[in-house]
């Protein structure tokens, strides 16, 4: 197994004290492949079971980004079976958030959309930069968030919101995101890092066994039905990537941005 101090491309880890950040790394807008999407679940798999980290913070090291989302040219030409593969992986990735006996929180700065930003629905609490815009913008190609987002954000911010969130698939400020709920606090961009960085060093004076005593009991209460709900979720993502409006979708996207 790799070591924490052995860097993946495109993921890096930061230990600041008791504190690790876990840092996007793929500029010029952190667009998610399938090696930044294993890094990243291997590291988070790491970080959950090392006791020198106490706390875990999924932030971005590229300014302005915090996610764009997949690398739609990932997704141009998959197969169900590619899909699914995807999927699976996404949803593990969410498991470990959840699973991990530690804090897991959000630093989001910039632009953040797509999988990056659905993996935040997952930790404790997010922080946002003032300046941040957050949205989920897979209607565009007739496709459905794949990591959960389905799942998190009927729990987070009520259905009716939800179901709006999604079929508006539009770019919110982070003054929105907050009133719907996404967000949890909002802060100076320029002090982002700060002062979550002192937020979670004073989570990791608290007693370990407690903090995950919390987790486990309250994500127990909210995921009543969460397999069920997640494989829904998987079952309507691959079939939408087999339909045309999706290929047609991709392939505009890409066109559009060459």
């Amino acid at each position: 197994m790799r070591k924490c101090s052995e860097p993946f491309d495109y993921i890096r880890t930061e230990a600041r004290g008791p504190v690790t950040w876990l840092l996007y790394d793929s500029p010029p807008r952190n667009a998610w492949g399938w090696e930044m999407l294993e890094a990243h679940a291997e590291t988070l798999r790491q970080l959950s079971g090392d006791d020198s980290c106490r706390v875990i913070v999924l932030a971005s090291a590229v300014p302005g980004y915090y996610s764009v989302g997949a690398d739609l040219a990932v997704f141009n030409g998959f197969t169900a079976d590619d899909m699914a593969r995807w999927v699976d992986l996404c949803h593990a990735t969410v498991r470990t958030i959840l699973e991990a006996p530690k804090p897991v929180i959000a630093a989001i700065n910039g632009v953040a959309v797509g999988g990056g930003l659905e993996f935040t629905y997952h930790a404790d609490i997010r922080f946002a930069a003032s300046d941040a815009r957050l949205g989920q913008p897979e209607i565009s190609i007739g496709f459905i968030p794949p990591c959960g987002a389905t799942v998190a954000l009927s729990k987070l911010i009520g259905r009716g919101r939800a179901m709006r969130f999604l079929y508006d698939g539009a770019l919110h400020t982070a003054s929105d995101a907050l009133e719907l709920g996404i967000v949890d606090e909002l802060v100076e961009t320029s002090r982002l890092h700060e002062h979550v960085q002192a937020y979670a060093a004073g989570l990791a004076e608290k007693s370990a066994d407690g903090l995950a005593a919390i987790r486990q009991t309250i994500n127990a209460a909210q995921w009543a039905g969460f397999d069920e709900a997640m494989a829904a979720e998987k079952a309507e993502a691959v079939r939408l990537s087999q339909t045309d409006a999706f290929k047609t979708g991709v392939e505009a996207f890409l066109k559009k941005n060459r």
